[in-house]
């Protein structure tokens, strides 16, 4: 389970370093292969700003929902070129680097400084100044859409 945030500074050849306190869960539960690609939002367009990252069985989990939604759907359609289409398997290295494709890059907006988000099965990796744009907006937001699909969720 991935949790927390992590502010990392890509690498001049667009490698990011996973915190070392993940390191050891991704060697055991993927052998540190992993799949990154665009993140997308409700309406399967990318999210600015956004990749997500995958350890190889999640992404498979992922892989095989997709498989099972009918072809002849537009938006399930959209969602398998959009998310299939620009996965991109790859590895951490002994270091725990991980090489970001220079296409995924440049869609995220990503140079320099980035922002490195668990969430459970899965990270989120942020152009930092698009993380921060977010999170204010989220902050300031006092839209409730969607509040009643979390049912009697309580913390």
């Amino acid at each position: 389970m991935f949790r927390g945030i992590s502010s990392i500074n890509l690498d001049d050849k667009g490698r990011l370093a996973v915190p070392t306190r993940y390191r050891e869960e991704l060697h055991t539960c993927c052998g540190r292969q992993m799949v990154v690609t665009v993140a997308v939002n409700e309406r399967c367009m990318g999210e600015s700003g956004c990749l997500w990252l995958y350890p190889l069985p999640e992404w498979e989990k992922v892989e095989q929902t997709i498989s099972k939604l009918s072809t002849l759907n537009k938006m399930a359609g959209k969602l398998r070129r959009f998310l299939i289409g620009n996965a991109t398997e790859c590895e951490m290295d002994a270091q725990g680097r991980l090489l970001l494709p220079e296409k995924l890059r440049k869609f995220a907006g990503m140079d320099k400084k980035i922002v490195l988000v668990g969430q459970l099965n899965k990270f989120e990796i942020w152009n930092e100044e698009a993380w921060m744009v977010k999170e204010n907006e989220w902050l300031d937001n006092n839209d409730n859409e969607g509040l009643e699909e979390l049912g009697p969720l309580s913390f």
